[in-house]
């Protein structure tokens, strides 16, 4: 909020001064004042700005002053202080009793005033300043004119009104001023009401008011320029703690500050989403014993600066260590990183190998396998053959297919690009998913059921990926699953990861062996698959920065779970 002479309280909205920020430990709030207050505006200013809060005070340090000053004049005369008045009062002691108890009352009643804000800032300190000139021109009228050394007051009130309101107003201020002194001698002079008139010390002390007034003047204005630039970097200041609270708040990457006694100070909402927890609790110890073990080890030797976070679904986190020395503590962050980021990196940079090494070895594997192919449909052909040497043929044929198949989903793979991501509603997209794998296999009638529930689930992925990756998991599951015991569940179920798209089948299950090898390349327990379906989804999903993993339900039914990332949770990648 800001303030100047002509009578107008700015606010950020109006002219973009001042932001005024509350804040708390996750969240920024931004408090602003959308109308101004409109003061009554100052008529000779050009304008002078300051803060409202620091106008008031020096206007209440001034009227101290002022108080103190009617005080003093009233008490020297009532009290008679000091020989033959403290020579206040020798000239005419009725005018300077009446003069001193007027300005003491004006002055209590300014008090009220001003401490009650009754009126606005402008008009109380125009008013302050001319009668403070008027009074003290009559007190010195009635102590004796410019030789009783009263007329050095009013440039006090000069470089106050300066001060208080600046421009024109104290060059107002200052002719009032010199023209009360000089018209205080003339009156004198006429009335021959003494004989001892100096006009030079009049003239003098009317340069001086112009003098004082001038200066304050400039100091005013310096005053402004510090306040504004003061006022310009506290803005940037609050801009840039709100951008790197914004920042910070959310990257993908967890930040988590803690101190010596793994006591956490601060986390950003990443590190909730990684370390699976609606709130951070307040030691490291409660996220992870494993996490406090290393950071005790770390401490204890800086080159362990790295450690391997395992959590619940076989997530993986890493963990890194640095110290953050401060003036008087020494905090330390610890960066949690989700693996999934570097596999997406890893598996561009793994599929731009494999699709130079595939291009250039496919042309020398399918020319000759082309060849065995099509001989052995010329010998299967032969009206020679014997059962057995058809069997044989038969062999040929299947295997060459199947060897082609492993070829096509190599190359397949090898030439993916990067994942086209883009923002979807998994619950419709799932609903014409399941329609149109229905049409596309011929199937009569759906060996599926859906849980999607009625509100939209936004995730980000390429939908061309998530197809390939649904279609090798319902195949899956309409081949090993034994749809013939129940329909085959497709669900959405919400984590603090994103939307996972569960898929869970009748079937046996895997065993605890064969999952440790479950996503590897060419692993297979059919005979007439390639070992490559999963391995390529897997790969899918790591490239859209998704997880796909396995897990038995407590109702011992398999379920692979795709868990995408949340398109409501804005993330910031580097």
């Amino acid at each position: 909020m800001l303030y100047d002479c002509r009578g107008f309280v700015y606010s950020y909205d109006t002219r973009q001064r001042r932001l005024s920020p509350w804040k708390t430990q996750t969240k920024i709030i931004v408090m602003v004042v959308n109308k101004p207050k409109i003061i009554y505006p100052c008529p000779f200013s050009k304008g002078y700005g300051m803060p409202a809060t620091q106008a008031w005070q020096l206007l209440s340090i001034y009227y101290v002053y002022r108080f103190i000053l009617a005080c003093s004049f009233t008490l020297l005369f009532y009290l008679r202080v000091g020989p033959s008045l403290f020579l206040f009062s020798a000239h005419n002691g009725h005018l300077y009793a009446y003069s001193s108890l007027t300005y003491l009352i004006t002055t209590l009643i300014f008090g009220f005033l001003v401490f009650w804000r009754i009126f606005g800032y402008s008009i109380l300190v125009q008013l302050l300043i001319f009668t403070d000139i008027f009074m003290l021109t009559l007190i010195m009228h009635a102590s004796g004119g410019t030789s009783s050394g009263v007329g050095i007051l009013p440039a006090i009130s000069v470089a106050a009104g300066g001060l208080l309101v600046g421009g024109r107003c104290a060059l107002v201020f200052a002719a009032i001023a010199s023209l009360s002194i000089l018209g205080a001698e003339i009156f004198t002079s006429e009335l021959h009401f003494s004989d001892k008139t100096n006009y030079s010390y009049a003239g003098m002390l009317g340069a001086t008011y112009f003098a004082i007034a001038l200066l304050s003047v400039v100091l005013a204005r310096r005053s402004e320029q510090m306040l504004k630039l003061a006022d310009e970097q506290q803005h940037t200041i609050i801009q840039l703690e709100e951008l790197n609270q914004y920042i910070i708040q959310n990257l993908q990457s967890g930040i988590i500050i803690t101190d010596e006694k793994q006591t956490i100070q601060m986390a950003n909402q990443a590190a909730s989403r990684l370390t699976n927890l609606t709130e951070m609790p307040d030691n490291l110890v409660d996220i992870s014993v494993e996490l406090s073990n290393a950071f005790k080890k770390w401490l204890a030797a800086s080159d362990h600066d790295i450690a391997m976070l395992k959590l619940s679904h076989e997530t993986e986190i890493k963990c890194r260590f640095m110290a953050l020395p401060t003036y008087q503590h020494v905090y330390y962050m610890v960066l949690l990183e989700d693996i999934s980021l570097y596999n997406q990196r890893l598996q561009q940079s793994k599929l731009a190998s494999l699709g130079r090494l595939t291009a250039s070895i496919a042309h020398e594997i399918r020319n000759p396998l082309g060849a065995i192919s099509h001989a052995g449909q010329l010998l299967s052909e032969s009206p020679q053959l014997t059962s057995q040497d058809q069997r044989l043929t038969k062999i040929i044929q299947s295997n060459s297919t199947r060897v082609n198949r492993i070829i096509e989903d190599i190359l397949n793979l090898s030439r993916r690009t990067d994942s086209a991501r883009e923002k979807i509603d998994v619950v419709v997209w799932i609903k014409d998913y399941v329609e149109n794998f229905i049409i596309e296999n011929g199937i009569s009638e759906s060996p599926f059921y859906t849980m999607l529930g009625e509100h939209p689930v936004w995730a980000i992925i390429d939908p061309a990926h998530l197809k390939q990756i649904m279609d090798n998991l319902c195949q899956n599951a309409l081949r090993y699953g034994e749809p013939e015991k129940g329909q085959i569940a497709i669900r959405i179920n919400k984590t603090s990861f994103g939307p996972c798209i569960e898929i869970l089948d009748n079937g046996p299950g895997i065993s605890a062996e064969h999952r440790k090898q479950l996503f590897e390349p060419f692993f297979t327990t059919s005979p007439s698959g390639t070992g490559l379906g999963l391995y390529i989804s897997r790969e899918l999903a790591e490239l859209n920065q998704a997880k796909l993993i396995y897990y038995l339900t407590d109702e011992n039914r398999s379920c692979f779970s795709l868990c995408l990332q949340d398109a409501n949770l804005t993330t910031i990648e580097i």
